[in-house]
């Protein structure tokens, strides 16, 4: 049974929403006082990346290049990404949320991130569908 990778219409309401959260998140930690600096530096990166890819992709189906680039599957490539950048931006919450000390940027840049992390797990699950299908032996069956 192969594996068949269909993207559906994304809803622009959360996207916008997951944007606007990974800047708000990147915006918290980068004006606070940190604790950490590699924990804090890592956060910045994914958000900044995260954001950077996203409207990335975006740009490509406004313009729709990905029609004149036939030889990389696109539905393929932004659901990879959207797998490690939620993976990644788990993470980075996660260490940002540990090492926070009760700093009120740093938390709030941990819990926008965590926000940012389930509105890509919304989004994935609402753009992507992977469904079995099976191919019968015949044409029509009785």
């Amino acid at each position: 049974m192969p594996l068949v990778l269909r993207a559906q219409p994304t809803e622009g309401i959360t996207d916008l929403w997951l944007k606007i959260s990974l800047l708000i998140g990147f915006i918290s930690v980068n004006n606070s006082p940190w604790t950490d600096y590699s924990a804090y530096s890592f956060f910045q990166i994914v958000t900044m990346c995260d954001l950077v890819m996203i409207l990335f992709f975006y740009i490509m189906h406004i313009f729709r290049v990905y029609r004149k680039l036939t030889c990389v599957s696109w539905p393929l490539a932004e659901f990879l990404h959207y797998l490690i950048g939620t993976i990644l931006l788990l993470i980075g919450s996660i260490v940002a949320a540990a090492k926070s000390y009760n700093i009120t940027g740093l938390v709030a840049g941990a819990t926008f991130g965590f926000l940012a992390t389930i509105l890509c797990v919304i989004s994935m699950w609402s753009s992507y569908k992977v469904s079995c299908i099976t191919q019968s032996t015949s044409k029509y069956r009785a």
